[in-house]
């Protein structure tokens, strides 16, 4: 039987890889210089947040530690997305802080 935070955190880690996609896309369109670290945690967040949810989906043997890192990378980029005023960078940072909150469920007993 599966965890009953399992499908809410799925499908955060889903959402967060789109938003921050978006973010880093506008991110380049902006201002790319200025937002260079924004847009590197961004498409790094994406890339774990798929990974994540892929391997929850496959009950995987390293699930909880890459859980545990997906929550790590979601608040730094929630923390980098919130310090800009763009409205993409505010909708990435929902959905960072909504997935790392998601993830952190999943991680308790």
């Amino acid at each position: 039987m599966r965890d009953p935070n399992f499908q809410q955190c799925v499908q955060a880690c889903y959402e967060c890889a789109i938003a921050c996609d978006v973010c880093a896309a506008m991110c380049l369109e902006d201002d790319p210089a200025r937002m260079k670290h924004c847009i590197g945690l961004c498409t790094d967040c994406a890339a774990v947040c798929r990974l994540c949810a892929a391997m929850l989906a496959r009950d995987g043997e390293f699930s909880t530690a890459l859980c545990t890192l997906c929550a790590l990378v979601c608040e730094s980029c929630a923390r980098e997305c919130s310090a800009h005023g763009a409205q993409h960078c505010q909708i990435c940072a929902g959905a960072c802080l909504s997935c790392t909150l998601a993830c952190r469920d999943m991680l308790e007993p």
